[in-house]
């Protein structure tokens, strides 16, 4: 990794590698609609880009993939494509992630260039920093808030924590579904 392309990527730059966290915490919505708690591993990729212009923006980010599985089993339940991005000018943080269910986040917020701690959100409906689901979804599980906080620990371990809140048909209350892990970088 070029370390000048690592110095334009703010407070993203010491996430750009490898990672892999083997105690993640799910809760979810169940197949019957109720609450399901699973234990899962993950591995995330996120590699520098950058510069990425439009017009007067220039961005700087990282290209990254996820991949989760559960607790001893082989196959994923959950993959993640996307970038993580920085807009120094803007001091905004912005994640774009598609997930293969039919769900699309644009998320932002605030963050000054050393930070080591990162939050980010989308509303439904949003005209920026919003979600896009595809109809099934939007029907059954539609979602109404998307947050995400990261914690840089140190240089080998980083803790995020998703909050999801969906509304679910027939439910008169909003359905948290929050994943959570702490990740160590792999050599």
């Amino acid at each position: 990794m070029g370390e000048e392309l690592l110095q334009h990527l703010g407070p993203l730059g010491p996430l750009a590698g490898t990672w892999e966290g083997a105690s993640g915490e799910d809760t979810a919505p169940a197949d019957d609609r109720g609450v399901e708690r699973n234990r899962y591993r993950e591995r995330i990729t996120l590699e520098p880009i950058g510069p990425v212009r439009n017009h007067e923006q220039c961005l700087y980010g990282l290209r990254y993939a996820m991949t989760a599985h559960r607790l001893g089993e082989a196959d994923a339940f959950h993959e993640e494509l996307g970038y993580r991005l920085w807009d120094a000018a803007a001091k905004q943080v912005l994640r774009c992630v598609l997930v293969p269910r039919g769900v699309a986040v644009l998320a932002g917020g605030s963050a000054e260039p050393a930070a080591t701690s990162l939050e980010v959100a989308a509303e439904a409906g949003a005209d920026t920093y919003g979600v896009c689901c595809n109809r099934f979804l939007n029907q059954e599980f539609t979602v109404v808030r998307y947050r995400l906080k990261v914690t840089l620990h140190d240089a080998t371990r980083f803790s995020d924590e998703q909050h999801t809140d969906l509304q679910i048909e027939g439910q008169p209350a909003l359905f948290h579904h929050i994943e959570k892990n702490t990740l160590t970088r792999v050599p």
